[in-house]
């Protein structure tokens, strides 16, 4: 199903995204991009810039660094940011937890709350961007108790600090939602139907 040419490269460590493209059978490399994303994120909203582009900016950063590595190849970046309004009404953006206690705390401030997974991919290849995808799944967590939070806690342990959700909905994150609104892949950090529509068009998977 899938061309020998060109070589599909993630540029990107995360292994739920990995999976994704395992899932779907499809033979690619991957290689983490060195992308100063703290950076790129603060300037972002110093500058007023809204969530869908800051993270359209962090997919293609990941991508171009790769793509200068392998120019023969097409290279997808992604990434992802969890907005959620405040009491007040304004925007916050999240980061992935930096430890269990701020894992707690992010989560304590998203119960009983929507929140939406801004899920940017891009897809460089011969120098240029030929493809970009902004997908918003939107996700309720339910009013748990704080005993059920300290025991889902210690069940997952520190493999919640690789999410931005400081959840992991392929798990037992499943438990803390209330209503689940979007593709399960773009949940997960990859967008796979429009990809796999994108992969197509380009002769890179058989139509």
């Amino acid at each position: 199903m899938q061309a020998g040419t060109p070589a599909l490269v993630l540029a990107s460590a995360s292994a739920s995204r990995r999976a994704v493209l395992a899932a779907a059978g499809l033979r690619f490399e991957a290689i983490a991009a060195a992308v100063d994303e703290a950076a790129i994120k603060e300037g972002a909203q110093a500058e007023g810039i809204p969530p869908a582009e800051a993270a359209l900016m962090l997919a293609e950063a990941k991508a171009m660094r790769v793509a200068r590595k392998r120019p023969d190849a097409l290279v997808i970046g992604g990434d992802q940011l969890l907005v959620c309004a405040d009491d007040a009404g304004q925007l916050r953006w999240y980061d992935k937890p930096a430890d269990m206690a701020a894992a707690r705390r992010q989560l304590l401030e998203l119960r009983g709350r929507r929140h939406e997974l801004v899920t940017a991919t891009v897809a460089w290849r011969g120098g240029e961007r030929i493809w970009q995808d902004v997908t918003t799944p939107r996700l309720t967590l339910r009013d748990f108790s704080e005993d059920f939070l300290d025991h889902y806690l210690a069940a997952e342990g520190e493999a919640l600090l690789a999410s931005v959700g400081a959840y992991r909905l392929e798990g037992p994150g499943v438990q803390l939602m209330a209503k689940v609104e979007g593709e399960h892949s773009a949940i997960l950090g990859l967008p796979l139907l429009p990809l796999l529509r994108f992969l197509r068009q380009h002769g890179v998977l058989a139509g």
